[in-house]
């Protein structure tokens, strides 16, 4: 098989939702016919709810037949040269298919103007594709660990999760489902070949309000949830311009707002002509690499906070809050960084 159909077939597998184990299953046997020595794990709820990563309660992760899997070469005396990852996700988000002109999970090639060959569907990018270009780099190194002297390992992960966590990659950082340590790893996300040093954190928040439903023809009567979301909407807008202002970086100052703050969904009563007695907010909020999960949620508690007290209704119908968060990595270049940096300016 080649990477291009290796690419395809992942393409194909719809690993939305939780959906992994197919691709999963896939992944493991191609790997076994292409000659590494594969490995699969399962994330551990309660082992992941340990972590300030994700959240306290173990039945808000969602963990069930969601496999990761991994192959591994190996070359010369493996134990005397460093064990490398190259590391990918096999889930992808959801695709509005009324969005696409073409199903989403059929693979399209085309071509640019000037020649260059494209890849369209959902999770070419992110990221089925750059998982098959990790297997088959692995593939290539191993064609020439002997003429190159190689010492070392190189292992390939497809790992569950990642849209909603890293339940997958995180698994295998805290508990080690290989019979070696592991040296260095490379996430391969799309950045244009650039290496990635510093990564964003985010905490993650689901806000309900509670108000009184009423008939369009008596609306008064009920107290409508949308307005006093409204004023938390905006204080959120606030802290995120605030943010972007007192909270600096070097490597993301290009960046018009480096730290969103996305509420992407809202959901908001149950009948067209009833007074929305209820609303679901579920958000986002970066953190910044260097600063604490901890120190994001208090301004988020803060704003929310000031707008309860500013607000009479919402004084007497507090907003419940849950969520979870993952932390942010400071940079720290390290011999793997630098070697990626030197491998893409040649």
């Amino acid at each position: 098989m080649d990477i291009r159909t290796f690419t395809e077939r992942l393409i194909e597998s719809r690993t939305v939702d939780g959906g992994e184990a197919d691709a999963a299953a896939w992944a493991r046997e191609q790997l076994d016919a292409l000659g590494f020595e594969t490995y699969e794990w399962l994330a551990d709820a309660e082992a992941l709810a340990n972590h300030s990563s994700f959240p306290d309660d173990p039945d808000l992760i969602d963990t069930a037949d969601r496999p990761s899997v991994a192959g591994v070469l190996e070359f010369g005396d493996p134990d005397a040269g460093p064990t490398l990852v190259l590391n990918g996700h096999l889930d992808v988000v959801p695709a509005d298919e009324d969005a696409w002109s073409s199903d989403p999970f059929k693979p399209v090639w085309g071509e640019t103007d000037d020649g260059a060959e494209t890849l369209t569907a959902r999770g070419a990018v992110d990221m089925k594709a750059p998982v098959a270009a990790c297997v088959f780099a692995a593939l290539d190194a191993a064609e020439r660990a002997d003429s190159a002297d190689l010492n070392g390992r190189l292992v390939v992960e497809a790992v569950a999760g990642e849209e909603e966590g890293g339940i997958g990659a995180a698994a295998a950082a805290l508990s080690n489902p290989y019979p070696f340590d592991r040296d260095a790893a490379i996430v391969a996300e799309p950045t244009e070949l650039t290496p990635v040093t510093a990564v964003e954190g985010t905490v993650m928040k689901r806000l309900e309000i509670q108000g009184r439903a009423a008939h369009a023809a008596s609306r008064w009567r009920g107290e409508d949830v949308l307005p006093h979301f409204e004023r938390i909407r905006a204080a959120f807008k606030a802290l995120e311009a605030e943010r972007g202002e007192t909270v600096t970086h070097p490597l993301y100052e290009e960046y018009p707002v480096p730290w969103p703050i996305v509420i992407g969904i809202v959901e908001a009563g149950n009948w067209a002509s009833s007074v929305p007695s209820s609303l679901t907010a579920e958000m986002r909020f970066g953190v910044a690499p260097g600063e604490t999960v901890d120190e994001v949620e208090a301004q988020y508690e803060a704003a929310l906070q000031t707008v309860v007290d500013g607000d009479d209704w919402l004084s007497s119908h507090p907003p419940v809050s849950s969520g979870s968060a993952s932390s942010s990595s400071p940079p720290k270049p390290t011999p793997t960084s630098r070697s990626c940096g030197r491998s893409r300016r040649r």
